[in-house]
């Protein structure tokens, strides 16, 4: 009967402890929805904000991603703060699980890191297209933790920042222009003279090859079943695949017209009768 009696005592604790703390419940929940939708409307204003300025797209990218995530802390610290949580109590408890906190987050740490560091330096920024981590693709974002790439083949690839700040990053559009070394290999009997004139005359004829520097023609190898020519030409960086699909087409074309050979393996079948 004792124990009946001091389990009902506590259901009441109970009840009354929750109608105590149910309107920091209630002002907490409605606190955390209207500050959602004011985080909501300062990325916005943000968003505009940088939409009307000529800043650098990358500082853009990785400012809003940062105001974003700063503004939703403050708003879980201001929730917990509602339901009755000492700031000092707060900070006692953060303080206390920090090692922890940061052990756990060494990688989420030196991937912000090597956001700041890309912020910094400039590697690349957004539009440039780059080859890292063994990706391809066309810088879309850059966030506080990751950077986004758009594939050639339009995928979206997710790259960690810490990655991207310590290892190799090949940046295309660093420079304006780029070098093409384009090789096609004409048959021992063919005429090389002919063949350079010929690759030389397809950039003459290409306005998208640059004049200067000017295109060169070398024999790079004497290959097994082969002379290998090297050609050698420069673009800018907005028109280079272009140019370097004509010269390819244009070649085979017109060493089909001169009569000039490019060989390719061939099998032989020999029926025993």
């Amino acid at each position: 009967m004792e124990e009946f009696i001091n389990l009902e005592q506590h259901i009441e604790n109970a009840i009354d402890w929750i109608w105590e703390l149910l309107p920091n419940i209630i002002l907490a929940a409605v606190l955390l929805i209207v500050g959602l939708w004011v985080v909501r409307f300062l990325n916005r204003m943000v968003k505009k904000f940088f939409d009307h300025k000529d800043y650098d797209l990358t500082l853009e990218s990785f400012l809003q991603s940062f105001i974003s995530i700063t503004l939703k802390v403050l708003l879980f610290v201001l929730v917990v703060t509602q339901l009755g949580v000492k700031t000092s109590s707060l900070v006692a408890v953060v303080g206390a699980a920090g090692l922890a906190i940061g052990l756990a987050l060494q990688g989420s740490l030196a991937n912000f890191a090597g956001g700041v560091l890309i912020l910094l330096f400039k590697p690349f920024k957004v539009g440039d297209w780059i080859s890292a981590q063994g990706v391809d693709g066309a810088v879309k974002e850059i966030t506080i933790f990751s950077t986004k790439l758009n594939t050639f083949g339009n995928q979206l690839a997710i790259i960690p920042n810490g990655q991207l700040s310590n290892g190799n990053v090949i940046n295309y559009n660093a420079e304006s222009t780029r070098r093409e070394n384009y090789t096609v290999g004409i048959g021992y009997g063919s005429n090389i003279k002919e063949a350079k004139d010929i690759l030389l005359k397809i950039c003459a004829e290409d306005e998208r090859i640059l004049v200067d520097p000017a295109p060169e023609v070398y024999v790079g190898e004497l290959g097994d079943s082969s002379v290998n020519l090297t050609l050698r030409f420069w673009a800018r960086n907005e028109v280079f695949w272009p140019a370097r699909f004509n010269v390819i087409e244009q070649s085979k074309l017109r060493f089909d017209q001169a009569g000039i050979e490019i060989p390719f393996p061939q099998r032989v079948v020999h029926q025993n009768t």
